[in-house]
């Protein structure tokens, strides 16, 4: 028997506040594929004229801490719906404004409200990606970035082989429900079986021109080889 939405929702709750007090060595790692999408986030904030950023899914807030060190100018807010993370990131100095609770699939923050929108390795957590993705395109005013995995690209030759191309012939979400796409490990909690290029073309009605980047060097083809990977949309 599947889990219910609930059960999967109270079991994550659960993981993270069970966890909070050693998060930051299970899902941190010093100059990691996530730092360096935040490096590469910081570098276009002055080319889109940024003043505003909502960080979706926050933890501790690496990234809000991260970006305020960086440029101490720029309203930053971050979304955290675990109680015992926030705690965390509260420790390390941000305010009870800064990090808040919230729903990334029910964002409280008005259309096009911050300039940009970005997460970092929280999409592949959650069961349905694209409403987030939808309240990202939302609420960002001039730009969306996103940090996470890629499992076409995640395995062994053949295991990638075997994945993209049951993709490409559009039997993909059968194959995941048939097999089971809810993983879990003590390191990362539940997760799933996600691509960033799931939502590529839900971006895409919304950003032109995108940007896909590799932040773990894996192979020029990201779709294929790239494990994790970073997406700059601009609003059209």
């Amino acid at each position: 028997m599947r889990p219910t939405k609930k059960d999967i929702a109270e079991e994550q709750q659960r993981y993270y506040t069970r966890t909070a007090g050693k998060y930051d060595d299970l899902h941190l790692h010093e100059k990691d594929e996530h730092y360096f999408a935040l490096s590469l986030l910081r570098g276009v904030l002055d080319y889109l004229d940024a003043r505003s950023i909502l960080d979706i899914g926050s933890g501790t807030g690496r990234a809000l801490i991260y970006l305020k060190n960086k440029r101490p100018d720029l309203k930053i807010i971050g979304v955290e719906p675990v109680t015992a993370l926030r705690e965390v990131g509260y420790t390390k100095g941000l305010s009870k404004d800064e990090l808040v609770p919230g729903d990334a699939q029910q964002l409280a923050f008005s259309d096009g409200e911050f300039d940009i929108v970005c997460e970092f390795g929280v999409l592949h957590h959650i069961r349905d990606p694209a409403r987030v993705v939808a309240e990202m395109l939302r609420v960002a005013k001039k730009a969306i970035f996103i940090s996470d995995a890629n499992n076409f690209g995640q395995g062994s030759v053949l295991k990638r082989g075997i994945k993209q191309t049951l993709h490409t012939f559009g039997m993909w979400r059968l194959a995941r429900y048939l097999w089971g796409d809810i993983l879990y490990s003590e390191a990362d909690g539940i997760s799933y079986s996600y691509s960033v290029f799931d939502n590529y073309k839900q971006i895409r009605c919304q950003c032109s021109p995108i940007y896909l980047f590799n932040t773990r060097g894996e192979g020029w083809n990201l779709y294929r080889t790239a494990g994790v990977v970073a997406l700059l949309g601009m609003k059209k």
